[in-house]
């Protein structure tokens, strides 16, 4: 036997396993089937069982088919079936299923263009049918409608694209009887396909050794492999560029250690999501995932929030309460704008991060706390401790391992990959079936993005609410473009390809002084100053940006 061959069947050998491990867990999560089900922990529990399967076999086969075997009997997604292009009969024909007879993946035959699948696979994107028996697409040729349950079935039907280019289609059937919202099975399908599509990618090098016979590409494979494993494992972040990647990159290298991750960037660039996908490739990944915004927290209540407190240790406190760190024990804390900390919890923190103890307000006892700290701004700490704003030490003790975020205007080639998430739960959540044209995503491309992620997402919704055609339109774009350019709370200069008409309210002069005020009477907390002079976040910060105040 090969050594590639023994390495196959010892991943399958392990996969027998694991299948068998989550015998007791499917029994039960599904004990109440046809009742009240808590959905989100099955959606968890599916998520983390995928994120095990990549890398444990050189063949797709193994991956895919227990992919849609979760599917189906922890969410209720049946009928799994992923199409692939066949060149030579120029046919889409089903390579892989679940919960389908024979008869039906012969059946399962289409054209491009053709059908629901044929369509997805020559427009490249996502179909969400509401109700099969209401869509004309809907050609019930693999599975007859008179075997599915009676009463409203959906369906989705997702792209396959491997290094740009379509190569198939999963199409699962979704029962109405199912008690959750249908853009939260729209997420788990979306990370699946993302997953098929990388496995095929793996798949296409596999068939490129066999053909060299080559040690230095079997390393290869193995390492996709290994890296595939560790992005299904960071949260499904979207992103192919450079920027991304290494970014992503430094994540996972110091993913299963305990040191302290500072992750800087502008607002909206995804600081909590990659915190989140620390947490999930690290050790901890079991335990809890806390996170505080220290923006919105009133500076009379930090310690009680992050600490706890004890039953009567003030006017209130009816009950004793553990804080955030204990909450967190075990696994991640992850302190959102650290910057807007007050310097007396500074302080506090820092003993706590140094001791790994708190002491709840009003207590005695020393509780030990095993936590570990991501820390995320969009302010320069270093200017913050140069004006006495924030201590030199505490900044040491979060800066171990600085991770910079990139902009959006950074990674361009990013975008079309996010509208089209984006597109594809805006249309689970408001129940369209809007696509983006070409020169919609072009529109989208050129856009600088002060507002990052955040900004694109808004834009998409709110494209996806007032489409009046299903197909989104560069006029379209440019519409809902030029409103935010003429915004007040966006920044000048902004060129995009359409002329420019700005309405933008001056910034008075006059305004420092009271900002500069509210600032220091708010200890630097941008949050606290904009709520006292009656302005939105966005609207702080472009005054401070305009009238050059250094904060």
């Amino acid at each position: 036997m090969t050594k590639e061959k023994q390495m196959v069947a010892q991943a399958r050998q392990e996969g027998r396993r694991s299948l068998a491990q989550r015998s007791t867990a499917k029994a039960e999560l599904q004990r109440n089937v046809h009742g009240i089900v808590d959905w989100s922990q099955a959606q968890l529990f599916v998520t983390q069982e995928i994120s095990k399967l990549i890398g444990k076999s050189l063949d797709p086969a193994f991956a895919i088919s227990n992919m849609l075997q979760l599917l189906s009997e922890f969410l209720g997604l049946n009928r799994g079936r992923l199409f692939l292009f066949d060149a030579q009969k120029q046919r889409l024909v089903i390579r892989y299923s679940y919960g389908l007879a024979a008869e039906e993946i012969a059946r399962g035959v289409f054209r491009p263009g053709e059908g629901i699948t044929g369509k997805v696979f020559q427009s490249g994107e996502v179909a969400i049918i509401q109700d099969i028996d209401a869509e004309p697409n809907y050609l019930a040729r693999t599975v007859d409608r008179d075997r599915l349950p009676k009463g409203i079935i959906s369906m989705f039907a997702l792209p396959i694209i491997v290094d740009g280019t379509v190569r198939g289609v999963l199409a699962i059937n979704r029962f109405r009887g199912l008690h959750r919202p249908l853009s939260d099975d729209l997420v788990t399908v979306r990370l699946v396909a993302a997953q098929i599509a990388q496995l095929m990618r793996i798949e296409n090098l596999v068939n490129e050794q066999v053909e060299r016979r080559t040690a230095a590409l079997t390393v290869e494979n193995l390492e996709l492999k290994k890296a595939l494993g560790q992005q299904a494992q960071a949260g499904g972040i979207i992103g192919e560029s450079m920027a991304s990647r290494a970014a992503l990159h430094q994540i996972m290298q110091v993913a299963r250690t305990v040191a302290t991750v500072l992750l800087l960037g502008e607002s909206g660039t995804g600081k909590e999501l990659f915190a989140r996908a620390l947490h999930t490739a690290s050790d901890r990944r079991d335990a809890p995932f806390v996170k505080v915004n220290c923006g919105a927290i009133p500076e009379n209540l930090f310690e009680s929030e992050l600490f706890g407190h004890e039953k009567g240790s003030f006017t209130g406190a009816h009950a004793a309460k553990p804080g955030r760190f204990e909450d967190a024990d075990g696994g991640t804390l992850f302190l959102d704008e650290v910057g807007d900390l007050p310097l007396l919890m500074q302080v506090k923190l820092l003993r706590a991060l140094q001791e790994q103890q708190i002491q709840r307000v009003g207590g005695r006892r020393e509780i030990p706390v095993n936590v570990r700290i991501v820390a995320a701004t969009n302010r320069d700490l270093q200017k913050l401790v140069a004006s006495g704003r924030f201590r030199l030490d505490l900044f040491y003790r979060l800066n171990v391992v600085p991770v910079h975020l990139p902009a959006l205007r950074a990674r361009p080639e990013d975008i079309p990959a996010l509208a089209r998430h984006f597109l594809s739960l805006a249309n689970g959540t408001f129940q369209r079936q809007a696509i983006l044209g070409p020169g919609a995503l072009d529109q989208l491309v050129r856009f600088p993005w002060p507002g990052n992620i955040r900004q694109l997402q808004n834009i998409v919704e709110r494209l996806v609410l007032l489409a009046e055609r299903q197909e989104i339109e560069a006029a379209d774009v440019r519409a809902v473009l030029q409103s935010e350019r003429t915004a007040d709370t966006m920044l000048a200069g902004m060129p995009v390809d359409a002329p420019q008409t700005r309405s933008i309210r001056p910034v008075r002069e006059d305004e420092r002084a009271n900002i500069v005020e509210a600032l220091e009477e708010c200890g630097g907390n941008k949050s606290r100053t904009a709520q006292r002079l009656g302005l939105t976040l966005r609207q702080l910060n472009y005054r401070i940006k305009v009238l050059e105040i250094a904060v």
